[in-house]
């Protein structure tokens, strides 16, 4: 896993790391539990084949947006972020994880590091 930092991206303030076709964007110096969080991201993407990885993120994006009224809320409840976000302490996860676990996230309530 390739980490590039740079003051550029991600854009925004409130995010710190990206992940783009496997490659992570970054503000500065990332924790372990930060990187195995990009990590599970990264093996989400090449399931997906990448595209369809971004296709189903935008998707489900705008759907959660809609379903809370929040955009920050709508991006916690993202079935790959829902599962990044609760097995990104468990460094072995990644070597664990089953093809497609994002899918079980896609009817649970959030987890409680999503923050909101």
């Amino acid at each position: 896993m390739k980490i590039i930092r740079n003051k550029y991206l991600p854009i925004g303030k409130n995010f710190w790391a990206i992940n783009i076709l496997g490659i992570i964007f970054t503000k500065g110096e990332l924790s372990r539990i930060s990187e195995n969080h990009e990590y599970i991201h990264t093996l989400q993407q090449r399931e997906m084949l990448f595209i369809f990885f971004y296709l189903w993120y935008v998707i489900e994006w705008i759907f959660r947006w809609i379903q809370f009224r929040d955009r920050e809320k709508g991006y916690y409840h993202i079935s790959f972020e829902q599962e990044a976000y609760c097995n990104q302490r468990n460094l072995l996860y990644p070597q664990q994880r089953t093809h497609f676990a994002w899918t079980k996230y896609l009817k649970k309530k959030r987890h409680k590091e999503s923050r909101l």
